[in-house]
């Protein structure tokens, strides 16, 4: 299968991409980068002038797309966006032995539908939600987390190797339940880092210095790394919007509502709705997860 149909390869791979966010737009410029021929469908064209600079063609609708393409991405906000772009407009369109490849975050149960609708047209689909905020995106450095049929994300994997890093995780849906688990442990780290970081202000230290200290000790992470400055320096630039971590989180506990007898309880990840939650509420649903500490702090008086 890893040859399926044919060894990809930047000059008979045509590429197919939707949604051109914060993510989307810079996963897409490293494809182009690499030499792939690239056909974007974008319903506002202006947003994608940069990626045309980069010699991206642009599609009319997401069926003429998807006549033009081999391997399709989509990198959308919510799982009602990929129910009507993948599964009620792509599918019908595809070529046969196309592969779609839906970086959302989405719902496990809508990966499994497609799955099966691209079976039904000799197609496959891959769900494979990603991980590392806009500077994974922009260098290449994504864990790829990508749930269907392991030959086909094997064959993939030049594509994903431009991208960051693919791991299979299972079966179709997989990937969208890996990154919900993600989502579970990031919001977690971010709750953390944010009252850590208001408490050794209200306890009079300096907050870098705090967080220099203790980085490289058990309380050190990723989300550390990646946000603590930019909490510190009121940077709330989004690598990832806070409505989609409800959304994401949200999602969690739904499907833990679904397992029936074996559901699964998360009073963290409950909890971390909750914050998330008073971010959109304060009008902050489109700044990034970092954005958190502004909850806490708000709790705290400040």
């Amino acid at each position: 299968m890893t040859s399926y149909p044919a060894p990809i390869n930047p000059t008979r791979t045509r590429i197919g991409w939707i949604g051109a966010g914060v993510m989307g737009g810079a996963m897409g410029s490293r494809l182009l980068s690499a030499g792939y021929s690239v056909t974007i469908y974008a319903r506002n064209p202006s947003k994608v002038v940069h990626l045309q600079s980069q010699g991206a063609l642009i599609a009319d609708s997401p069926a003429d797309l998807a006549g033009n393409s081999d391997v399709i991405f989509t990198m959308l906000g919510h799982p009602s966006d990929v129910r009507q772009i993948v599964l009620e407009s792509l599918i019908s369109s595809l070529n046969p032995n196309s592969v779609i490849i839906d970086h959302t975050s989405s719902h496990p149960g809508l990966a499994k539908q497609i799955f099966d609708a691209a079976r039904e047209k000799n197609c496959w689909a891959v769900d494979a939600p990603v991980s590392g905020g806009d500077i994974g995106a922009r260098e290449g450095k994504l864990a790829i987390l990508a749930g269907g049929n392991e030959d086909v994300v094997k064959w993939l994997n030049p594509l994903f190797d431009v991208l960051g890093k693919a791991t299979f995780v299972g079966g179709p849906g997989k990937g969208q339940c890996c990154k919900i688990a993600n989502q579970i442990v990031v919001g977690a780290n971010l709750m953390g880092l944010s009252e850590g970081l208001v408490f050794a202000e209200k306890a009079g230290l300096d907050k870098r210095k705090f967080v220099e200290a203790v980085k490289g000790g058990a309380a050190g992470s990723m989300v550390m790394d990646l946000f603590g400055e930019r909490m510190i320096g009121r940077d709330f630039r989004p690598g990832g919007f806070t409505e989609y971590m409800v959304k994401d989180l949200g999602m969690g506990l739904d499907v833990g509502a679904e397992q029936g007898d074996d559901v699964v309880v998360l009073p963290g990840a409950a909890l971390n709705k909750q914050l998330f939650s008073a971010m959109v509420a304060n009008g902050d649903g489109k700044l990034g997860t970092q954005g958190l500490i502004t909850v806490i702090e708000r709790i705290n008086g400040k």
